[in-house]
């Protein structure tokens, strides 16, 4: 966390709720660096949409569309929460581009192949990050948390799932592993 963001990200406000005040503390700031890299990842997710070019076009620019749509509900659920643990969601474009855990976006590429593979370096960091916050909020006892972080990692699994189906063939081609069709007549 930036040291501006890490302050407002464990910031807590009086509250009735049963957790106690450490945990939520580690918890929001847990769920700050997911919001970061949610909100990263959706505008990842735009950009390939905005700017794919070829002859998948229409199908990419569609799926990327309908994927940024369901990253955005996350950024809504993750902010609640930790609004719900009486905490600060540090939820501005800035403050996402100062946390967030993805690289850069490329900006150096225009085919449809080139942003599946940029999509796919990014959503399985940002499953990996997930995992980790699954076993942390478990460790933390926060089983509220453990299971929204459960729910968003299912999800990112299988459109990293879809995601990595557009560029596999080409991938078992480039190391000889895919046999030739043979020709039917």
């Amino acid at each position: 966390m930036s040291d501006t963001n890490g302050k407002l990200a464990s910031r807590l406000y009086p509250s009735h709720i049963d957790i106690p005040a450490n945990v939520r503390s580690q918890v929001v700031t847990l769920l700050n660096q997911t919001l970061a890299a949610t909100a990263d990842l959706k505008s990842q997710v735009k950009q390939a949409h905005w700017n794919v070019k070829g002859k998948d076009f229409y199908q990419l620019h569609e799926m990327f569309d309908e994927i940024a749509a369901e990253v955005e509900e996350y950024i809504d659920m993750v902010a609640e929460r930790v609004t719900a643990l009486a905490g600060y969601a540090c939820g501005t474009v800035r403050m996402a581009a100062a946390d967030s855990i993805l690289p850069e976006y490329p900006t150096d590429i225009l085919s449809g192949e080139e942003h599946v593979t940029a999509l796919v370096e990014r959503f399985a960091a940002y499953a990996k990050h997930l995992r980790t916050a699954i076993d942390k909020a478990d460790e933390l006892n926060d089983q509220d948390t453990n299971d929204l972080y459960v729910e968003i990692s299912r999800t990112i699994d299988k459109r990293l799932w879809f995601l990595e189906a557009h560029i596999q063939v080409s991938e078992v081609k480039s190391e000889g592993m895919v046999k030739e069709k043979a020709s039917v007549n």
